[in-house]
Formats: structure tokens, C-alpha cells, sequence
């Protein structure tokens, strides 16, 4: 896919970590071969994380960060660091840069903790010039298989960038929406309404990532809108192998579409695809049991403008409202701001997460198992507010996918 089009969420997360001066800016500059971070020996130079998406061949598009030191001091360095982490958490690779004057021991510790929670773990030992004869962290460097560089001279960046093209072709899934759920020349139908919320010109992230995932199965694919659902059904000779609505008009479709043919929702494709289908389905059951005063945590992916008919923070909290008849406590967040502390809460509804990266997605939902809270997505909620929930989620019941917390 051009890069010009992968999206965020459709782009692998690589992470330049390491502590200040370690050459982390000089590292993104050499690997991406243009000037994108301020370069200098003044500790700290980086304040706020540097992206940068870059076509990483034949892999494919990627989006590289350049973060903070993790050694960084004071109440804004605190800060910094804790922004760095949060980019650290959602990252496919780490590209962990250790500096001139790194303490070798402090270093191992890191890497120690770094490798059981990211086994895609690059080390790389910058500095490689300086240390023109004997280099004392040799032993380090072999016992972590790391790579010797020079950010300077360019020394080993090629090395490194097939050491992550690599990580990164190994890493590469097929399609994962509509995985065994549809195969070559079955008709798929993806109902997109054309309401406020659509954006001009063009179709939502969860409808265009549909389409070339059917597109690369070989389906054969019909996109209309809900008021021509019944001609549509009734011109074709063979029925739909699966047809896909847009979460929002569920119960309108469920009420056309004959119960024989296999129903479900754009979120719900998600579910399936980025998170763990089984812990998001058990958990919108919990709607069952809100009372006065739960507290409940809206969480989008994204940062848009607000409209008077947005989901999240209108459609759902009405929904929710009505079904419930209970005074909820609702709080809304957006974008990488997922709290750390989550346990105040009774239940987290979750966007889809069309634009976060799988690897964020399932950091969230295991947050949630280990601190013990009930998270759903917003297909999910609406499916069951509409009575509908059984028949949307029935397509995923014989596919073993993403059961594992």
C-alpha cells in the first residue's frame, strides 16, 4: 500500500528510546536520511517525541518516533518520559540506542526489562567511532546480539535497516477483518450510511480497510448505502456470504436482512481483527448490571471535532442513558491518552481503534483484564442495547481468534 494512504493504524510503530545524548535524533536523522530532529550535545534537546512516516522497503510504510531521554530530570522531564513510555507501549519494534557514556550496568538492567515485554527489541550501540579500538561495552554487544553504529558516519545504518526490515516482514499478518469470515468470489455487502458524521469526498478508516481487505481476498464486493439494501437483496441470485453494517444503523439492517444470512458491524470486524473478541463480548454484558453512580470511560483512538450526533460522547451515552434508566458518571478521552489507573471504573467502552496499531490496542485490553475492569467496544454496545448482539456476533463463533488474554 503507497504510503501516501496507510494510515497510522495500518503503519508499524518503531521506537527510538534511550537515554539523553545517546544519539537517538542522529539515529532517526541517518536511518530515514534527512535532517528531521535537532541534533546536538546539550542533554535534552528532544522534548517532545518527533514522528516520522517513512517508506521502509520492501517492507512497507512505517512511522518512526524520536523520543525523549528516558534519564531525562526534573517535573518536565518527568513528563517527557512519560510520553516517551506511552509510545514505547504501542510500539512493534525498539530500537533501543545506548550512548558513549551509558552505565554498562544500568543498560543491561533496561534491556533485561525492555526484552519480556517487547521481544521485537533492536539494541543498538551508537558511538561506534568514538570507540575506534577497544569499545568496553563488546560484551554487552554480544551477549544482546546488538548492533555497532556510527549515526555520524553511517557506519552499520545499513546493517540496522535490514535488521529492521526484517523484524518487520516477519512481523507482517495477513488480512485480519474479514479472516475467515469470507473467502475468494464470495459477495460481501458493506452498508456505509451517508449521515453528518461521514466526512466529504471520502469514506470512514473502518470502511475503506474493509474494502481492500476484500478486495485482497478476491471478494466480490458491493458498497451501498442502507435505503438500498432491500433492491440490492433481491437482484441477486446467490445470497451474501457476509454483509457488514455500520453499527448505527444495526438495527434498521437486522430488521432487512433474512435471518439466514450472516450479519455484523464495522466495530465488531475490529474486535475481531485488533483486540480479544471473547473479553469484549463478555464485557458488554456488564451493561446488565450498572447502577446509579457507575462510572464509565468513553475511550476514542482518534482526536476529531465533536458533532451534535457523535457516537461516543452523544449517541452512546443516550443509548446507555435510556437502556440503563440509571444516573451514569461518564468520562470521555481521546487519542494516546488511555490512563495508566483505570480501576475507578465500572466498565470502558472502546472506539474500534481503526487508527491505533494492534499492538496499543491489546496493551489496553490486557491493562484492563489485570486490573480486573469490564471493556466492550462501540459495535458491541449498540448491537446490545439494540437487541441484536446474539446475531452480530454469531459470524466469529466457530473461528478461534484472539481468546487469549
Amino acid at each position: 500500500m503507497p504510503l501516501s494512504i496507510a494510515h497510522s493504524g495500518l503503519r508499524p510503530v518503531i521506537a527510538i528510546i534511550g537515554n539523553r545524548n545517546a544519539g537517538k535524533s542522529s539515529l532517526l536523522n541517518s536511518i530515514t536520511q534527512q535532517s528531521l530532529s535537532i541534533v546536538s550535545d546539550i542533554p535534552g534537546t528532544t522534548t517532545d517525541a518527533v514522528a516520522k512516516a517513512y517508506e521502509m522497503i520492501p517492507a512497507g510504510p512505517v512511522t518512526i518516533y524520536d523520543t525523549a531521554g528516558l534519564d531525562d530530570t526534573g517535573e518536565l522531564g518527568a513528563l517527557r518520559i512519560q510520553t516517551s513510555k506511552k509510545i514505547i507501549n504501542r510500539a512493534d519494534i525498539i530500537l533501543y540506542v545506548v550512548g558513549k557514556d551509558d552505565s554498562l550496568i544500568e543498560t543491561e538492567n533496561k534491556l533485561k526489562q525492555l526484552k519480556t515485554t517487547h521481544p521485537k527489541l533492536i539494541t543498538v550501540f551508537n558511538y561506534a567511532d568514538y570507540f575506534s579500538t577497544t569499545d568496553p561495552r563488546d560484551s554487552l554487544i554480544k551477549k544482546y546480539k546488538g548492533i555497532r553504529i556510527s549515526a555520524l558516519t553511517g557506519q552499520g545504518i545499513e546493517e540496522l535497516r535490514k535488521c529492521i526490515i526484517t523484524h518487520l516482514l516477519s512481523s507482517k499478518k495477513e488480512p485480519q477483518l474479514l479472516s475467515g469470515l469470507i473467502n475468494s468470489r464470495d459477495t460481501l455487502i458493506l452498508i456505509t450510511p451517508m449521515d453528518i458524521a461521514a466526512p466529504k469526498g471520502r469514506l470512514i478508516m473502518p470502511q475503506t480497510q474493509t474494502i481492500r481487505e476484500a478486495l485482497d481476498l478476491n471478494a466480490i464486493v458491493l458498497i451501498i448505502k442502507t435505503e438500498e439494501l432491500e433492491p440490492t437483496l433481491s437482484i441477486l441470485n446467490i445470497s451474501p456470504k457476509l454483509i457488514v453494517t455500520d453499527s448505527q444503523a444495526i438495527k434498521e439492517v437486522a430488521a432487512i436482512v433474512p435471518s439466514d444470512i450472516p450479519l455484523t458491524t464495522f466495530s465488531m470486524l475490529f474486535a475481531h481483527a485488533k483486540g480479544n473478541f471473547s473479553q469484549l463480548l463478555a464485557g458488554v454484558r456488564h451493561i446488565n448490571k450498572l447502577k446509579d453512580g457507575s462510572k464509565i470511560l468513553i475511550a476514542e483512538g482518534c482526536a476529531h471535532h465533536i458533532t451534535c450526533n457523535d457516537i461516543g460522547r452523544v449517541k452512546i451515552p443516550n443509548l446507555l442513558k435510556k437502556y440503563t434508566k440509571k444516573q451514569l458518571d461518564i468520562d470521555f478521552i481521546s487519542g494516546q491518552d488511555f490512563p495508566e489507573d483505570i480501576t475507578s471504573y465500572d466498565l470502558i467502552i472502546h472506539c474500534g481503534g481503526c487508527i491505533l496499531n494492534q499492538q496499543e490496542m491489546q496493551r489496553r485490553l490486557k491493562q484492563a483484564y489485570q486490573q480486573n475492569i469490564n471493556i466492550t467496544n462501540y459495535g458491541m454496545v449498540i448491537s446490545f442495547i439494540q437487541g441484536v448482539l446474539e446475531r452480530t456476533a454469531t459470524p466469529f463463533n466457530n473461528l478461534s481468534i484472539n481468546q487469549e488474554k
